[in-house]
């Protein structure tokens, strides 16, 4: 699963008219690893961004202006065969430019690296377009339990997993909605195969997605046997009875306040033979600004300030999803700039501890960090109330830091006559930074120009 959605997302947001994607499954003699937080995804997202890096440079281009050009529309086909059928892009990337002050502040920063010699800055703007679903088909289902007690309170069972992202309360406000209680009235069972058997794993960024209409599914079922009882208690009181009141007379009158709930994702499926299918339920959608300040003597790094707007559909729970987004790109931040794993030629792991494998911290955080949902008009996707997931898709956006450390090479590389660079492998570390702005020193220690990897030191 981890290399088909690498080989997924290897486009983004871009049109390609022509590109082939083969993955190979590779043994190696280090310890294996899991997945996290994009599954690939963050994998193949950053060869497409190299690319179009690479691109740019040789039509000596604004990157920003080249992927422009590029971006999907509704209708394009992906590399796979999936039509787009939504395409938020276009609009998330004008309206970030705009709230970012994206074109004065490429001026500025352009101003700046004219007059600093070894410290200079790098601006860059990147999109996100990510597929929603388990590309293993069988898994994108759940299914809940509810039951109203004769008090009126609720009682809800669900097959995610709580790990601090905020199910179990997207999963409260999706039953008081569907029953049209308070969210007081709900509450959570802890998550269980006593109640619910056979669950998903809590990921693909589907959890609230699938487990949310699953739980509508049940609660919808009990409204369907309540509404007999409240119409006639309506009409023999001459008013609506409160749920409370309802859940009692059902007791009474010996309706089923118990349901269990089922959703499977429509329209879904891959043909691996052929390469071609609808792997994905939807897309959701993202860019960033972001702009860091490199010490070219030092490699070291710092973000000065990230400006992000990202679709997460009709929003569940705003506070939730602005968190999670933030979390997701310090932690891609980590990914794309900071963590290595570095072997000695023994077999040992160098980089074993916090002196040597570096994970974001506060001081990693932008100076200026600012989050925004995207709100989109127009149709909405076949999802719970509409919304998106957003466990995954947001960690991406951190490319927009590597891709402006490029920059700020590249900057620092034209101050010394180097071509500009075409290559920079990630993590970009403050080694790969220093290395890469090339003067007398880079070059007595690499015996020429971009040279260096951490490998061969070890």
């Amino acid at each position: 699963p981890v290399l088909e959605r690498a080989m997924f997302h290897i486009d983004n947001a871009y049109d390609w008219p022509n590109l082939r994607v083969t993955g190979h499954i590779c043994k190696t003699n280090q310890p294996s690893n899991t997945a996290f937080r994009g599954f690939g995804g963050p994998q193949g997202m950053i060869v497409g961004e190299a690319v179009m890096e690479a691109l740019a440079s040789k039509l000596d281009m604004p990157p920003d202006q080249l992927r422009a050009k590029n971006f999907m529309t509704v209708g394009s086909k992906t590399h796979y065969g999936q039509e787009i059928e939504q395409c938020l892009v276009q609009g998330i990337w004008s309206d970030l430019k705009a709230s970012s002050d994206y074109d004065q502040r490429r001026k500025q920063v352009d101003d700046f690296n004219a007059g600093s010699r070894f410290v200079k800055r790098g601006l860059s703007i990147t999109p996100v377009k990510f597929g929603m679903s388990f590309t293993a088909t069988f898994m994108n289902q759940a299914n809940a339990l509810v039951h109203v007690e004769v008090d009126g309170s609720v009682r809800v069972a669900h097959g995610g997993t709580e790990m601090g992202q905020g199910i179990h309360t997207k999963m409260v406000q999706v039953a008081a909605t569907a029953l049209g209680v308070d969210a007081s009235q709900v509450f959570i069972a802890e998550t269980s195969t006593a109640t619910c058997a056979n669950t998903m794993p809590s990921a693909a960024s589907m959890t609230a997605d699938i487990n949310g209409q699953a739980v509508y599914d049940a609660c919808k079922q009990i409204c369907m046997r309540m509404a007999p009882v409240i119409e006639d208690m309506t009409a023999t009181n001459g008013k609506s009875p409160t749920f409370a009141e309802a859940a009692l007379e059902c007791h009474f009158r010996r309706v089923d306040l118990s349901a269990h709930g089922f959703y499977k994702t429509p329209d879904i499926g891959m043909d691996w033979e052929t390469g071609s299918g609808r792997p994905f339920h939807y897309f959701a959608f993202g860019a960033a600004v972001s702009e860091v300040q490199v010490d070219c003597l030092t490699g070291d790094m710092r973000v000065l300030r990230t400006d992000i707007l990202h679709d997460v559909g009709k929003s569940l729970n705003p506070i939730l999803d602005i968190g999670q987004i933030e979390g997701a790109y310090i932690q891609g931040l980590g990914l794309f700039a900071l963590e290595e794993m570095i072997w000695m030629k023994n077999g040992s792991l160098f980089s074993a501890g916090p002196s040597t494998y570096k994970i974001p911290s506060f001081n990693d955080v932008p100076v200026d960090f600012r989050v925004a949902l995207y709100s989109h008009k127009g149709q909405p996707v076949r999802t719970i109330y509409g919304s998106k997931g957003v466990g995954e898709p947001p960690l991406m956006l951190a490319v927009s830091v590597y891709t402006a450390i490029r920059d700020a090479i590249n900057s620092s590389r034209k101050d010394a006559g180097a071509p500009a660079l075409l290559r920079l492998d990630t993590p970009a570390t403050c080694e790969r930074i220093r290395m890469s702005c090339v003067d007398d020193i880079s070059k007595a220690v690499t015996g020429g120009d971009n040279g260096f990897t951490v490998e061969s030191f070890c």
